[in-house]
């Protein structure tokens, strides 16, 4: 029998909290008592015990204290996760969704919830949460909404908060032939907004995502209210030496990948300070597995091409467009 603050969490799952993007999942919980799989599928959730033969797609791991906590009361959460008490690997997306999911809050009152919307440029995968003004929050480079768990629970007393994963990243489409540079990226925000329903959204943008809101404010005005960019990627003003060759390599070469998965994971978490504990280990999980995905890493490849490539000057350059910027 599996341990009953687990049962208690299963028993709670609502389907319409958590849009899980795919028919079927498999989530491992861990630290109650042994290991038990939660198997999302159509709608439904149970517990299996864990087989350890067969990788599942995500993990959430916690002290019994901790999931006993979680079971009375989901708010906890996220101070659990920031202190290390409860483990999120592999799979973001389905280890919050799940909690969210089996909080017991239902859709109303705007808690946590998790969708995908159909847009015109495909489905956009989202977590919103909270009523009032909209606050849309773009994520960077290599990242997800995810990124931004702790932004939208500060923003939700006050505002409905909005989070996506941009297209090619996260759960969302990952066309192949998308040219992901600001104006596509620009057009799948108005898209979104359209698909929501709203005529306009307060944007918070972070690297590329500030990038791309500042592009929204530039060809779409009045689809942007205020603009908060934080770090955003803007066009180089220093040499760009590679940007010849690069011009000659097409990032459709991202659906090949040489190395094997294990050399890529190495290099990433060392890239990152602390990439193998906590909060950082989860973001490069998130990265990892959209760049372990060809198309998501074709879609790495072109926008961060499109970055270095950008013209900062000329008619169309963007320092000369920039002074157009109205928010």
């Amino acid at each position: 029998m599996p341990p009953a603050v687990l049962q208690e969490l299963v028993d709670r799952y609502d389907p319409d909290v958590f849009d899980v993007g795919r028919r079927t999942a498999r989530l491992r919980l861990a630290g109650a008592g042994g290991a038990w799989d939660a198997v999302l599928h159509d709608g439904t959730a149970r517990l299996e015990p864990a087989d350890r033969g067969r990788e599942a797609d995500g993990e959430l791991r916690a002290d019994r204290a901790t999931w006993e906590k979680l079971a009375r009361d989901l708010r906890g959460g996220m101070a659990a996760f920031r202190a290390g008490r409860l483990q999120v690997r592999r799979d973001l997306h389905l280890g919050v969704g799940f909690l969210a999911a089996t909080s017991g809050a239902g859709t109303e009152g705007g808690g946590l919830r998790f969708r995908r919307v159909d847009t015109a440029v495909g489905d956009l995968s989202t977590m919103e949460a909270g009523t009032g003004d909209p606050v849309l929050l773009l994520h960077g480079l290599g990242g997800t909404k995810a990124s931004f768990l702790p932004t939208v629970g500060a923003l939700a007393a006050h505002h409905r908060v909005i989070a996506v994963d941009l297209p090619g990243f996260g759960d969302s489409a990952k066309p192949v032939a998308a040219a992901y540079d600001a104006p596509f990226f620009a057009g799948a925000v108005v898209a979104l907004l359209d698909a929501l329903g709203l005529e306009r959204a307060a944007l918070v943008g972070n690297s590329m995502g500030g990038r791309v809101a500042i592009e929204v404010g530039l060809a779409h005005p009045e689809r942007a209210g205020r603009l908060v960019l934080l770090a955003p990627s803007l066009a180089w003003l220093r040499d760009r030496p590679w940007a010849p060759l690069l011009r000659l390599v097409p990032p459709q070469l991202g659906l090949v990948q040489p190395a094997p998965r294990a050399i890529v994971e190495g290099i990433v978490r060392r890239m990152v300070p602390g990439g193998a504990d906590g909060w950082s280990a989860a973001g490069v999980d998130e990265f990892l597995r959209a760049y372990l995905d060809p198309r998501g890493r074709a879609a790495f490849y072109a926008a961060a091409r499109n970055i270095y490539l950008e013209e900062p000057h000329g008619d169309d350059g963007f320092w000369t467009r920039l002074a157009g910027l109205r928010a």
